[in-house]
């Protein structure tokens, strides 16, 4: 590599330097500034950096979620209480009794003649009242003193026979929350009876 002389504004000549030395120079040069735009950090860093905010960012996400859920269950909550004020209040239960095979079609509801509810069961419903799960089939207000609860089901018996039953109930309504349990059970006749009582 070569040495290169230049001149001094005065004429005089400058001392020679390396062409290595400023090929040298100039490439720091260039690599610090390379280096400030670039932040200071390298590729690597920067993805790693941004993987954390990434994560960051989903935890605060999820957290977020679960205060929205909290929110909107509470928001159930007290529109239930306004909806249904517990001196008023009523609601129905529809279970199954333990090792029942037949298959529930369909429930229809009636207090004071009038039809409150009526729900199709899906598989996977049926299959949880089958294991022990409790339906609450309805909820509204009613006056306290006396009424009048029909309750009405459809289906098939394990043999494959198609059954529909209905069951007029009276019940009691006093001051505070009333809930009914409405209990399906097979007969020995091979037919369906319905049972009132507590969920």
């Amino acid at each position: 590599m070569g040495l290169v002389e230049t001149a001094r504004p005065d004429g005089t000549a400058r001392p020679a330097r390396s062409t290595a030395s400023a090929c040298s120079r100039i490439t720091w040069t260039v690599f610090l500034t390379l280096l400030t735009w670039s932040g200071g950090t390298s590729p690597g860093l920067a993805r790693a950096d941004s993987k954390e905010q990434m994560q960051s960012l989903d935890e605060q996400v999820q957290e977020i979620k679960s205060d929205v859920l909290g929110i909107a269950a509470e928001l159930s909550r007290l529109e239930e209480k306004l909806l249904y004020p517990s001196n008023t209040q009523v609601a129905v239960f529809v279970s199954l009794t333990e090792g029942e095979t037949f298959r529930v079609d369909s429930v229809r509801i009636q207090i004071d003649g009038e039809l409150v509810a009526h729900h199709i069961y899906s598989f996977k419903e049926l299959e949880a009242l089958k294991k022990g799960g409790v339906q609450r089939i309805y909820t509204g207000n009613v006056r306290t003193g006396e009424h009048r609860l029909e309750v009405s089901v459809a289906g098939k018996l394990p043999g494959g026979k198609d059954f529909a039953g209905a069951e007029t109930f009276s019940f009691s309504k006093d001051v505070g929350p009333k809930l009914v349990g409405v209990t399906l059970a097979g007969r020995a006749s091979g037919d369906l009876g319905i049972q009132l009582g507590d969920p």
